[in-house]
Order: structure tokens, then C-alpha cells, then sequence
């Protein structure tokens, strides 16, 4: 057992070495982190953009100072942590030596490294969808009802962080009804887990409740700017690339379920797989959502491979198949991380495009990859706007307003003055304006390249003087063109401007859900 815990450490260590080269110094912060990191300021029970918890480790950021390190030290913690539970499944299904290391190889060299790149509510998200099938597969063998009430903390856990678990639960409740399981709904305990869960997460669904569901708004936002753009071939295409190097250990756990016979009993897995696969594709879901799903997977194929192998000539396949992750997804990483600066991405742009990893969210291709691109141009931006501090006068009484939360964010994180926070009626910011607090005498007006009004004629009518400061010049940077003006001594109430603004939003977002 010592020795199994060394190696799980060692496994661990190289899954966070991994995550710390993982991305080269030229790439800044995205744009979704700034978001995520201003919400540790504004604590609440929801958000327009992710439930809860995100607010709070992003608090406890905060606490720790700040940095770049524990911005990307939680994503990794969350990857490894995954990586941890996928031991405990194998350990649970009698898996030896080989299935522990191949299972472990199958997620180090995987989809993994770049998901926990990122500090986003996808490594959480990932991690409890993980936890949720480990303490069902724990339930089935022991039938302690403690597993019970695991699962319905582990959910309402998952759901406070992303309501993606959600789906999971979806796939999950007909594949119980069509296996011997279906038992668990008279138990009980069963119902009292259930309570609990849903106590824990009712505070998030009081706010949506008074806040209009915003949750609501976002889907359909994201139905018409991304999913709109999503091919059901491609999400099922994609499914292959995530463990490309570890593929056929996925193959042998879909197997499994029916040629092993100590597996039968598991097919739960194999149908819950199946129904949230098909709830995805229905819905044009994004193809990295069911990733949660692949992780138990590897566990279970990696055992029923390891019984395979364990007699005669076959024996010898063993350390190839744990090292052919490493050879096939291996040098895959190089292109499907940020190792590159934009410049040698360019270089090799045919193979980035051949990969479809150029291809925004717009369904278009593009120099770069659309995720490098929202970490280029921020510090440039932030620069902008402190040297258009150094020309304001009353600085205590100047608001910087933004286009979008990725401009905002990014001007919070890494502008060096200290005199104001930055706006956007976009996302969570729009609840945080401080009209309440002080009159807005000045405004530092950040606008995207697209915005037809160069000459700033609206605000002139509002401001004795208009002056442009500069623009993000990174032609790498999905913001590049991005301009800085300053809008100095307000003719008019900026403060009653700016809240019309802002209930006009509301009633917008309001009407969009009737």
C-alpha cells in the first residue's frame, strides 16, 4: 500500500510539471479567468455567468495574493485530483500495477492537460462528474447507504459549480431505471440524500428565481452566438481526439460491459455513457461537455485489459500499451497547448487548421487558435489605460467602462492604478456599477475595433472633451484594434446615464425570456 501511494504521489507530481509547462510565458491570462477572478469580489449565491462556487475559489485567490500561480494552481489541483479518483476506481475494481499505470498514463497524456490549462469551472466540473460515477460504482458494491448521501453532496457540489452535471443526472436516471439498480428507488435513503442535495443548491435557485433566471438567458445566448455553429458529426468526431493516444482502453471498457463477465453488472455506466451522449448531440452541445464522462472509462477498460493481458505471449504487450498514450498523445500536445508563440503557429498553421484547432466560435478559421487568441493584448490594454489616468485630473471620480467582461477583467487584474475598477454592461459587471458611491466626473471608455462611432459623436454631446489614448496593436489578440478614449468633465449625470443603461438591459434580458 506505501508503495502505491509513492507512485500515486509521482503520478500526481507529473500531472502538475505537466500543467506548469504546459503554457509558453508569451500568453497572458483569458479572458474567461479575469471574469471568474472578479467574481471572488462580488460574493453571491449566483451569478449571470456560472453558479457560486467559482466566486468562491476565486475569494480564496484572492486571500492567497492574486497571482498568476493560484490562478493556475486550482485548475491543476482539480485535474489531479481526477486523476486521483480514477486510482480509487481501479483500486476498486481489483485492478493491479498495469491497470493503475495505464489508466494513469491514459489521463496525463490526455484532453486533460489543456482542460486544467485554464481557470475555468470546467476542472471542477470534470472532477465531481468523476466522483459522481466513482460513488455510484462504490454504492453497487457495498450498498452502504452512506454512498447515497456522497452522491447527493457530490452533486450538489457539481451543480453549484456548473449546471453542466445536470446533463449527467439526465443520462443517469433512465440507466438506472433499466438495470437492477432501479431497486435504489425504494430505499429511503435514497429520497433523504436527495433532500439534502437539493437544500444545499436551493439558495442558488431562490437567486435565479429573483434574479429572472438568468441561467435561462445565458443557454439561449449561447444556443444563438455558439452552439448555432456546432456540427453533430464533428461533436462525435471530437470524441475521439480527447484520448486519442488511450482510445482503445475506452473501446475495451464499451467491451467490457458485455464480454467480461465481473463487468456485466456495471452496464449502468455503459447506458448513462449512452444517454448523455445522445442528450449532447440532440441539444448541439459543445463537445468538450461530455468529457466528465471518459474518466471512469479509462479506469474500467484499463482493468478488463489488464485481465486480457495477464497469461502467456500477451504479457508483453503490457508496457507498450502503457506507454502508447505517451507516444501518440505526446506529441500532440505541442499543438493542442499553448507551447507556441503565435509565431510559430503561424509557421505551422496548415497542421493547426488540418485539426480545426484555428476554428472560433464563429465557425471560421483564423490565424490562431481562438483560446491563444483571448490571451494576447491584455497587458497592453492595461497599459493604455493607466497611461489615460496619468492625464485625468480627478481621478477618484473617473469610471472606466468597457465593451465586454474580457476588457474589464483583464484592465482589473493588470492595470497598475489603483483609483478605479473597471465596468461593462456585459456579464456579472452590470450588477457592480458604483453609481451609488460617487459622481462620475470623467470616463475611460474602452470600445472593440467593430464599434462604427471612431469619432466618438455620441459622447461628445455628454463630455467637454473627447480624446483617444490608443489601441491594442497585437494583430495576435482576438481584441487587437481595441481603442482607449477619455472622456473628460461630464456636462451631463453620468451616474443617471449609465443606470438607464443598465435597466434597459434588464428589461431586454427580461423580455428575452417570455
Amino acid at each position: 500500500m506505501r508503495r502505491k501511494n509513492i507512485v500515486l504521489f509521482a503520478v500526481v507530481a507529473i500531472k502538475f510539471a505537466l500543467q506548469i509547462f504546459a503554457i509558453d510565458p508569451v500568453y497572458e491570462l483569458h479572458r474567461d479567468e479575469f471574469l471568474h477572478l472578479d467574481l471572488g469580489k462580488h460574493l453571491a449565491w449566483g451569478y449571470l455567468s456560472v453558479p457560486p462556487v467559482t466566486g468562491v475559489i476565486s475569494f480564496v485567490i484572492r486571500l492567497l495574493g492574486n497571482s498568476v500561480f493560484w490562478v493556475k494552481f486550482f485548475p491543476a489541483l482539480f485535474g489531479a485530483l481526477t486523476m486521483v479518483i480514477v486510482w480509487k476506481t481501479v483500486e476498486e475494481l481489483k485492478g493491479g500495477w498495469f491497470a493503475l499505470l495505464l489508466a494513469s498514463s491514459g489521463m496525463l497524456f490526455s484532453v486533460f492537460v489543456r482542460i486544467n490549462t485554464l481557470y475555468q469551472p470546467n476542472s471542477l466540473d470534470f472532477l465531481m462528474w468523476t466522483i459522481l460515477l466513482y460513488v455510484l460504482l462504490k454504492y453497487m458494491n457495498t450498498e452502504n447507504n452512506k454512498w447515497l448521501y456522497t452522491a447527493g453532496v457530490a452533486f450538489a457540489i457539481g451543480f453549484l459549480n456548473k449546471y453542466n452535471i445536470a446533463f449527467l443526472l439526465a443520462g443517469l436516471f433512465p440507466a438506472i431505471l433499466l438495470s437492477p439498480q432501479r431497486k435504489v428507488f425504494t430505499n429511503k435513503h435514497f429520497y433523504f440524500a436527495a433532500a439534502i442535495s437539493f437544500l444545499l443548491v436551493l439558495p442558488n435557485l431562490i437567486w435565479q428565481y429573483r434574479n429572472d433566471f438568468p441561467v435561462v438567458h445565458h443557454m439561449r445566448t449561447l444556443a444563438a452566438t455558439q452552439l448555432v455553429n456546432v456540427d453533430r458529426w464533428g461533436f462525435l468526431l471530437d470524441q475521439a481526439l480527447f484520448f486519442t493516444g488511450s482510445i482503445f482502453v475506452l473501446i475495451a471498457a464499451m467491451v467490457a460491459f458485455f464480454a467480461y463477465k465481473p463487468f456485466r453488472k456495471y452496464r449502468i455506466f455503459f447506458f448513462t455513457f449512452l444517454f448523455t451522449l445522445v442528450l449532447f448531440v440532440y441539444l448541439k452541445a459543445k463537445s468538450y461537455y461530455s468529457i466528465g464522462l471518459y474518466p471512469v472509462f479509462l479506469a474500467i477498460g484499463a482493468v478488463y485489459l489488464e485481465d486480457l493481458l495477464k497469461t502467456g505471449w500477451l504479457r508483453y504487450f503490457r508496457i507498450p500499451l502503457i506507454l502508447l498514450p505517451v507516444l501518440i498523445y505526446g506529441p500532440l500536445l505541442r499543438i493542442a497547448l499553448p507551447f507556441m508563440s503565435p509565431e510559430e503557429i503561424m509557421q505551422k498553421k496548415d497542421r493547426f487548421d488540418q485539426f480545426g484547432l484555428t476554428r472560433w466560435e464563429d465557425g471560421q478559421l483564423h490565424d490562431i487558435p481562438q483560446d491563444y487568441a483571448d490571451m494576447q493584448g491584455w497587458k497592453e490594454l492595461a497599459a493604455i489605460v493607466d497611461s489615460a489616468f496619468t492625464l485625468v485630473d480627478d481621478k477618484t471620480r473617473t469610471l472606466i467602462h468597457c465593451d465586454n467582461y474580457g476588457q474589464a477583467g483583464a484592465i482589473n487584474f493588470y492595470a497598475k492604478q489603483k483609483y478605479s475598477e473597471a465596468y461593462t454592461m456585459n456579464a456579472d459587471y452590470i450588477n457592480w456599477y458604483p453609481l451609488d458611491k460617487f459622481e462620475i466626473v470623467n470616463v475611460i471608455l474602452v470600445k472593440e475595433r467593430f464599434d462604427d462611432d471612431s469619432e466618438r459623436k455620441r459622447e461628445t454631446a455628454f463630455f467637454e472633451h473627447v480624446s483617444r489614448v490608443g489601441e491594442i496593436k497585437n494583430k495576435y489578440a482576438r481584441e487587437n484594434g481595441t481603442s482607449v478614449y477619455l472622456l473628460e468633465k461630464a456636462k451631463v449625470s453620468v451616474n443617471k446615464v449609465l443606470q438607464e443603461e443598465i435597466d434597459k438591459h434588464l428589461v431586454e434580458r427580461r423580455a428575452a425570456l417570455k
